[in-house]
């Protein structure tokens, strides 16, 4: 069969994928509009988005194309009243390698501050509905940094975490240096930055940035079980929930309670609120209609 091409958005000529679409609940997916990564619905209600990022002979890189389908995914599953948890994976053997160096390799400054290179990268930090990342393998660099932009983040038992950008003359420019400090203290970050030494899941773990380790063919079916659990609350209390938790790293205490409070505040005006409150009364499971 002869190949297929579509221009990427570098406007380099790349082969292309036909891949059948998939229906669920009304929703297409179309995943022939997809060239590195793969995307579905997963659970037994089929409540969570599911991205696999898909460069195996690359090791997942992170070039640009791959984080714009990446972004195109989120904005699908954003969208999606039956999505309520996102689940965002890569191989066994690696979450993602790091950024595509061949891809920046003979950027200038110029291009790089006056296109303000990386900028759309965090997408994923600014989805309102639940994160999960399941690492497995490596998570090096932009892969690290992309785990980081996630809620939450499971381990498989070999996984590895590091930022290594040192060792190439540079230094994290996706939240690395911000997230990885906040998560893990100044100490074992200026380590990891300065040396460009990985850190085990298990480390990871002890040190706050993993928040649990299962054994390799595992940890994307917790995730998804996880994705369950929490899309089977109600969507709109989660987003609340998940913008106070995240205001916890940007404001004072006493600023964040006083968020807290007014998102508090606001949940009585839904209906699920209602709901939840009454079922506990009645010594009922709640059925939230924002679920």
């Amino acid at each position: 069969m002869a190949a297929l091409f579509c221009r990427s958005a570098g406007g380099l000529l790349r082969p292309f994928r036909l891949v059948p679409c998939m229906v669920a609940a009304g929703r297409q997916y179309t995943a022939g509009q997809y060239q590195y990564i793969l995307v579905e619905k997963k659970g037994e209600h089929q409540n969570v988005g599911f991205i696999q990022l898909h460069r195996p002979k690359a090791l997942n890189a992170l070039c640009d194309g791959l984080m714009i389908e990446v972004g195109r995914a989120l904005d699908q599953f954003e969208a999606d009243s039956q999505i309520g948890a996102i689940v965002i994976t890569g191989s066994d053997r690696a979450f993602a390698a790091g950024a595509d160096i061949k891809e920046m390799q003979n950027r200038t400054f110029q291009e790089c501050y006056g296109g303000n290179f990386l900028a759309h990268w965090n997408k994923v930090s600014l989805v309102k509905k639940p994160v999960i990342a399941a690492v497995n393998g490596f998570a090096l660099g932009g892969g690290c940094e992309f785990a980081m932009m996630c809620d939450i983040i499971y381990a498989g038992e070999k996984a590895q975490f590091g930022q290594p950008e040192i060792l190439l003359g540079t230094i994290p420019g996706s939240g690395g240096t911000q997230r990885l400090t906040r998560a893990v203290g100044k100490s074992l970050a200026m380590e990891m930055v300065l040396t460009g030494d990985r850190v085990s899941a298990q480390e990871a773990k002890q040190a706050g940035l993993v928040n649990k380790v299962f054994p390799v063919d595992q940890v994307v079916s917790e995730a998804i079980r996880c994705g369950e659990k929490i899309a089977s609350n109600s969507k709109l209390i989660s987003a609340m929930a998940k913008e106070a938790v995240n205001a916890a790293y940007e404001l004072t205490l006493a600023e964040g309670c006083r968020l807290e409070k007014r998102l508090f505040h606001s949940t009585f005006a839904t209906e699920d609120r209602k709901e939840g409150m009454t079922a506990f009364v009645e010594k009922r499971k709640a059925d939230f209609k924002d679920k």
